[in-house]
């Protein structure tokens, strides 16, 4: 098990490429390192948090297309940037708004749960990873087109490689998340058992510093609550 000290030396080590801040000099994200979970289900708790985000999602696009919400118009802007079709690859914000007001949010498990809530109240995309899964240090780079990206097709792994620019996280291994944040593979992924994670909440210029930070700490809350010595780290990338 990790300590706090050794989850933020693996924060320090992750970075993001010059040339995707270049594509979008607006870009921070929080990333928020845990250890000490106690693994579940969904759980009441999580069933009501689940329900109050998809309430507010049904609310909100009552109000506004999806696509005219500003973070959303922004990750459809930043998604043409690098040559994907926003209409064809929606950014994991937009699928989830969509989702949570036509048929409500999936159950899948706590942890799962936890940060689709999160990235519905707080208009944020949000990623989870399974910490022990990771080989080096989480990296947003413009891809090569060689990387290997593990998927699921037919109950079997196939390897996809992401296309040359293609905006991607990656560790040592392979790509563990394409498009930015569009598909997030099966080796990494949260699991019910999963004990230690990495949680990557992703802004644009429509959300400024204080909502960001404002939804990481909702986060790192609630997942407090998952453990009886649950140890957290955040970092900023970049700086602000």
């Amino acid at each position: 098990m990790r300590d706090t000290a050794a989850l933020q030396d693996f924060l320090a080590t992750c970075s993001i490429a010059p040339q995707v801040l270049e594509l979008r000099p607006d870009y921070r994200v929080l990333l928020l390192a845990v250890d000490g979970i106690e693994p579940g289900p969904t759980d009441a708790a999580t069933e009501a948090f689940l329900a109050r985000a998809d309430a507010h999602a049904a609310e909100l696009l009552t109000e506004t297309p999806v696509e005219e919400l500003p973070h959303v118009a922004a990750w459809r802007e930043a998604y043409r940037a690098f040559g994907a079709k926003p209409q064809r690859t929606r950014n994991s914000l937009e699928a989830l708004l969509r989702r949570a007001a036509a048929d409500g949010l999936p159950r899948v498990n706590r942890l799962t749960d936890l940060y689709n809530a999160i990235s519905v109240l707080h208009g944020i995309p949000l990623g989870g990873e399974g910490l022990d899964r990771y080989e080096g240090p989480a990296q947003l780079v413009r891809a090569s087109g060689e990387e290997e990206f593990t998927v699921m097709s037919s109950g079997e792994e196939k390897v996809e490689n992401p296309r040359p620019g293609e905006v991607v996280w990656r560790d040592d291994a392979g790509v563990t998340c394409r498009r930015w944040n569009w598909r997030q593979g099966p080796r990494t992924a949260l699991r019910e058992e999963t004990t230690s994670a990495l949680f990557i909440l992703d802004a644009l210029g429509p959300v400024d510093d204080a909502a960001l930070t404002a939804a990481g700490e909702e986060l790192r809350d609630l997942l407090t609550g998952c453990g009886a010595d649950v140890r957290t780290a955040t970092r900023v990338v970049p700086a602000a």
